[in-house]
């Protein structure tokens, strides 16, 4: 066992320790905290766990190759902008109000606010965005147990799949919630490290952000030499709609992806849940400002070795070619001792894939081995704390949403709890069996998902806040087309090698699938108003509701509905007075 395997075997199975016995001491036994772990988690502590919840494998593993190696520093910037951006509209546009109006899930709420129709399509559309978006976790999980255990891909999966078992099967949101709590820790703690000694031994700066000007000019005269265009160059006869489209994409999917909104309904109140989104807001910046830092050293110290010809004598370089992550660019592996370098002969010419990046930064750094198991132990933490949201998603929808709603609604709090870990423990599997065939890298898989939450949680949501005339049969036909035309584009457009469904044809206009969730989006939003504009309107009390929950402080029909309590016939005091509007805060 090499030193690397050793201190990766220590601080992953430390850190697996620390979860599971905070899933031991958190076990629930009611729906309440098994959904949103009672509504009473302090905020600092619901914002690390949001952050956690968010920043999956796609953010730890991925996004730094993206940001290095699929694009320049520019072009990767889509996915900075993207999720930071779409976690301020989550934030501002709906957290605060879905918490308000007092539902367990997405699918809860679109039941309530609009029909049961619409609540099924709603559960099917979380289902499908769940699963695409878990593949990537556990895909990211194989990936650093392949590496750093030295075991098959598969094999790191499983383990992933046992572990996460564990944690969200027996403590559910009140379980992972704690946990993830302890991942963020994990996580950050594993970014920042490498990063801050990286900054220090290449610019003397210990501060990561500031380190990163300084290196960025002999980076471009790198990048120069070896005939690559400029890393900082914005994309002048590029594809710029291609960006466009994906930057929107991930930012009107980050604020409709179920596994992020179901969190704000763990806090106390509506005032909790704003100061949560604050402090969610503080711990991803810690790891988004440093992201383009850790992209931007790897690439320095890959090119720089690539230049002095000893790019194929580096021991990070072999290990990542023995499990098949770095390539020629006819996909073969390289062999030993063969000269490699980013630009040269087809027989030599590197592909690095983009999700082993931030785990081989410390090597690639020349950090010792203590900081590269800490780095494989932020990874699995990244990938398990979303899958674990993901899971609690699918097996909410499941047991609050068709197995009591629709087919027993006389279930007690014992059976829908059973029902809900039934659930998540086969949506595990399947997750697992997924996660094992994915169709393409972490970070390309979770940017589909981004796009189906665009295509179809997006409208429905922001329509039944700020649209108090929206209708049941309007906002189920908008999701049904936004989710299956974006569906349809993807089976379309994806290579035929990700999975036999995929027909791998030409994209449309050149729109790219991980782009075309606004393109979706836009057929939800059309559908959702033309229908509603002929179709019968919401009850006056459900109208009276909607507009209840956009203004601050206590109002009666509000209370009244998040306690459960029948609301028909309840004539709004206050709406009937629009421009007194100083009572609501009494």
């Amino acid at each position: 066992m090499t030193d690397i395997q050793l201190w990766t075997l220590i601080f992953v199975g430390g850190s697996f320790a620390v979860y599971i016995y905070v899933a031991y001491r958190s076990r629930v036994k009611d729906t309440s905290e098994f959904y949103v772990a009672g509504g009473g988690i302090p905020a600092p502590a619901n914002g690390a766990a949001i952050a956690a919840d968010w920043m999956s494998a796609a953010s730890f593993i991925s996004m730094a190759g993206l940001i290095a190696l699929a694009n320049n520093g520019y072009g990767g910037s889509a996915f900075l902008m993207g999720w930071t951006g779409g976690y301020v509209l989550l934030a501002l546009l709906l957290a605060p109000y879905l918490r308000k109006f007092g539902k367990y899930t997405i699918p809860d709420f679109v039941g309530d606010r609009y029909n049961e129709t619409a609540r099924i399509i709603a559960v099917v559309c979380a289902l499908v965005v769940s699963l695409t978006y878990v593949v990537g976790q556990m895909a990211g999980a194989g990936v650093v147990f392949g590496r750093f255990l030295g075991v098959d891909t598969s094999i790191g999966v499983l383990i992933g799949m046992t572990v996460v078992f564990f944690y969200a099967v027996l403590g559910g949101m009140k379980g992972i919630t704690w946990t993830q709590v302890c991942q963020y820790a994990v996580l950050i703690t594993a970014y920042l490290i490498p990063a801050v000694a990286i900054s220090a031994k290449l610019t003397g700066i210990p501060l990561p952000q500031i380190g990163f000007g300084q290196i960025l000019d002999e980076l471009e005269a790198l990048q120069a030499q070896l005939g690559f265009s400029e890393y900082t160059a914005a994309l002048f006869g590029g594809d710029k709609l291609n960006m466009i489209l994906l930057t929107a994409s991930l930012m009107f999917g980050t604020a409709g992806l179920p596994h992020v909104i179901i969190r704000f309904y763990t806090a106390s109140s509506v005032r909790a849940a704003r100061y949560s989104a604050l402090w969610a807001i503080f711990f991803i910046a810690l790891l988004y400002t440093t992201a383009p830092t850790v992209a931007a050293f790897a690439k320095f110290n890959i090119l720089e070795t690539s230049l002095a010809g000893t790019l194929s004598e580096q021991a990070w370089f072999q290990t990542w070619t023995d499990v098949g992550l770095i390539t020629n660019s006819a996909g073969d592996p390289i062999p030993s001792g063969a000269d490699a370098v980013f630009r040269g002969d087809a027989a030599n010419e590197v592909l690095i894939n983009n999700d082993i990046l931030v785990l081989a930064s410390p090597e690639i750094g020349g950090l010792p081995a203590p900081i590269v198991g800490l780095v494989a132990a932020g990874g699995v933490a990244a990938a398990l704390s979303t899958a674990s949201g993901l899971l609690l998603v699918i097996s909410s929808a499941v047991a609050n949403d068709i197995y009591h709603k629709r087919i027993n609604p006389k279930a007690n709090e014992k059976q829908q709890v059973r029902v809900a870990r039934i659930a998540m423990a086969l949506g595990i599997l399947l997750a697992g069996y997924l996660g094992i065939n994915p169709p393409g890298f972490a970070g390309e898989v979770v940017a589909l998902a981004f796009g189906l939450a665009c295509a179809s949680f997006f409208p429905t949501l922001l329509l039944g806040i700020f649209w108090k005339k929206c209708t049941a049969i309007g906002a189920a036909a908008g999701m049904a087309t936004g989710i299956t035309v974006t569906m349809l584009y993807f089976i379309w457009t994806l290579p035929s090698e990700s999975a036999p469904i995929f027909l791998g044809n030409e994209p449309i206009a050149g729109i790219a699938p991980t782009g075309f969730g606004v393109i979706g989006m836009l057929f939800n939003f059309a559908v959702t108003f033309a229908v509603s504009m002929f179709t019968p309107k919401p009850s006056h009390e459900m109208q009276n509701l909607v507009e209840e929950i956009r203004y601050p402080g206590h109002t009666d029909l509000v209370a009244m509905h998040a306690a459960g309590e029948d609301v028909h016939g309840y004539e709004s005091e206050y709406l009937d007075q629009p421009t007194d509007r100083s009572r609501r805060n009494t």
